[in-house]
Order: structure tokens, then C-alpha cells, then sequence
């Protein structure tokens, strides 16, 4: 095993893949064993969502709100303010698609810490089209004052950070996608809510990404390494509070930053990075993400092409950017 504790051959055949609310959902179920006071609520999308292990085993611990989005979240401040830790599941589409203003006012507001679990998230809900793909959910919840925002990159860190936010006392936002992911992660990977992890070193240029863009950060930089060029990944899982030490230390020693994200490329990751660089160490970056437009039916990988969202993006991004250097 590498020392960055992820798989040994990010461009293997062998890769594990697994949809990633299996993930949240044997989290969900841990959480639930590790506190008895974890309820969870769905609107009408149980075994969808990956919460149904959850409420097959504590079915007293679980409540249907039926498609109603709004009232999902509402019924989460509700049990959080009476001392539970709530996990409240549903696609990403309606929440926060949907629910945004009641998660402002009932969650956000108050600081209950409501777990908000939104899948289908990206594209990766393909077949169904620009209404079901949410691109938009970083921009939306990041700007919320007291949210914290978490895109696992695997089904694997997606059980880690579901475990971990449960033990948090603050509204958390979690995106997990619908299709199937390839592993990239171990039993042996770290996961802290606020924490940055340089997944692979180098000098060159810091590609930085989250969910499941890392892994075709990763690829990018084994393609990079063919042309004599040394790129940094750095993983951020956790997209707000940002880890800025971190994030930092890669960009001063390289000097050229992309940015990999599967949703808009304006007001998601990128834009939080510019934010910060902006004001604490300003080089060249570029930013890979959808442009400013919806999404479309087809699947995962017409999308993640359509889209500009493939490996080779990133490399001619880290290219463009060197040349310019």
C-alpha cells in the first residue's frame, strides 16, 4: 500500500466499484448503533437513498414524511431541537433543490445539526435529465452561514463521513451520487470533517478536486507524469469549513492550481478556492466544472464528456496553465 493510504493502482482493471449510499447507508446503520439517539427520515425514497438497512433495523428510530422535501427538513429541526441527531435523506434535485428556504430557516438559522443527505447528485442521476441533475447544491448550501458542506469521494469515505457527523454538533450537507463509483479509498484512509489530503505529491501544479472527481484527478495526474510533470492531488471532502493550511501549503510550493468538480464551475469548489487565493496567495488557476449551463439525458460517461468533465479535461487544463507559467 502507498503512504497516501489509497489503492495502489488508481488505473487498474481491478478497481472496486460500489454505488456510494451502500456506503451511507452501512454508516447510517453504524451511527445508529453508536447512538441511540440517530433517527432518520426520507421523503419516500428509503431504499433509493441507501436508508432502509437503517430502518429495517430501528424502525422506531425511522419516519416516512412521504415526497414532501420541505417538511422533511422542518421534521429534522423539529427532532434535533428535542436532542436527537437526525439524518434526513432525499434527492438532491429537492433538497436543497426544493427545501432550500426551509433548511435556511429551520436548520441554518437555529444551528441544528440535521444531517442532510442529498444523492443524486451531479450527473450522476444521467438518464433522467437536466431536472434531476443537480449541479447547483454546493453554490446553494456553502453560503449558508453554520452549514458545512462534505462530498465524499467513494462509497468508502462516504461510511467514514457518516459516522464522523454524527458526533458533530452543527447542519451538515452530504452529496453522494447515484451510479456506481470506483473505489479509491481503504479501511486505512483518514477522514476528518475540515481536512484537506494530499493524495498524491508534486511540484509542478496542484490539481485540487472533490467527490468523484478525485479519482479522475488522480488519473490526470499518472497522464501528467508521461510529459514529465509532477502534479499534486489534493482531496477535499470537505468543501466548507475549507482546510486553507493545507490547501495553501500545496499552491505556495507549486504555484499553478485546477480546480475538479462534478457541478458548476461557478460558486462551487473552484470558486472557493479562488476566494481564498484570492486574498492569501494569488496565482494562475482554471477551474473544471460544468460551464455555466444544465445538464442532459444520457449516460454517466456521454455526460462526463458533454460536460467537460473527464480526465483529459484536467490535463489539458494543467497544460494551458503551464504554458502560460
Amino acid at each position: 500500500m502507498n503512504n497516501f493510504h489509497i489503492v495502489d493502482d488508481i488505473n487498474s482493471d481491478s478497481i472496486q466499484i460500489e454505488v456510494m449510499k451502500k456506503g451511507y447507508g452501512r454508516g447510517l446503520l453504524e451511527a445508529g448503533k453508536m447512538y441511540p439517539n440517530v433517527v432518520a427520515a426520507s421523503s419516500d425514497v428509503v431504499a433509493s437513498t441507501g436508508t432502509d438497512a437503517f430502518s429495517t433495523a430501528f424502525p422506531d428510530r425511522f419516519i416516512e414524511v412521504g415526497i414532501a422535501e420541505q417538511n422533511l427538513v422542518a421534521v429534522g429541526s423539529g427532532l434535533a431541537a428535542m436532542g436527537k441527531i437526525p439524518y434526513v435523506a432525499a434527492y438532491a434535485a429537492f433538497s436543497p433543490g426544493r427545501n432550500w428556504e426551509q433548511i435556511k430557516t429551520t436548520i441554518c438559522i437555529n444551528n441544528r445539526p440535521v444531517k442532510i443527505i442529498s444523492t443524486h447528485v451531479g450527473i450522476s442521476d444521467a438518464p433522467d435529465g437536466a431536472t434531476h441533475q443537480m449541479l447547483e447544491d454546493v453554490a446553494l448550501m456553502r453560503v449558508l452561514p453554520n452549514m458545512t458542506v462534505i462530498a465524499p469521494c467513494d462509497s468508502l469515505e462516504a461510511y467514514r463521513a457518516t459516522i464522523a457527523v454524527a458526533g458533530y454538533d452543527k447542519p451538515v450537507y452530504m452529496r453522494i451520487a447515484r451510479d456506481d463509483t470506483a473505489t479509491i479509498t481503504t479501511d486505512n484512509t483518514p477522514f476528518e470533517i475540515g481536512k484537506a489530503y494530499v493524495y498524491r505529491e508534486g511540484s509542478d501544479i496542484t490539481i485540487i478536486s472533490t467527490g468523484r472527481m478525485t479519482y479522475r484527478a488522480l488519473q490526470a495526474a499518472e497522464k501528467l507524469k508521461a510529459d514529465n510533470i509532477n502534479a499534486e492531488v489534493v482531496h477535499v471532502p470537505t468543501i466548507k469549513p475549507l482546510d486553507e493550511q493545507t490547501i495553501l501549503k500545496s499552491v505556495r510550493k507549486t504555484g499553478l492550481v485546477v480546480t475538479a468538480e462534478e457541478g458548476q464551475a461557478k460558486g462551487g469548489l473552484g470558486g472557493a478556492i479562488a476566494e481564498l487565493l484570492a486574498v492569501d496567495h494569488p496565482v494562475r488557476m482554471c477551474i473544471v466544472g460544468v460551464n455555466d449551463r444544465f445538464g442532459e439525458s444520457g449516460s454517466p460517461e456521454e455526460l462526463f464528456k458533454e460536460l467537460g468533465l473527464t480526465m483529459n479535461n484536467i490535463v489539458l487544463s494543467c497544460h494551458s496553465l503551464l504554458q502560460k507559467k
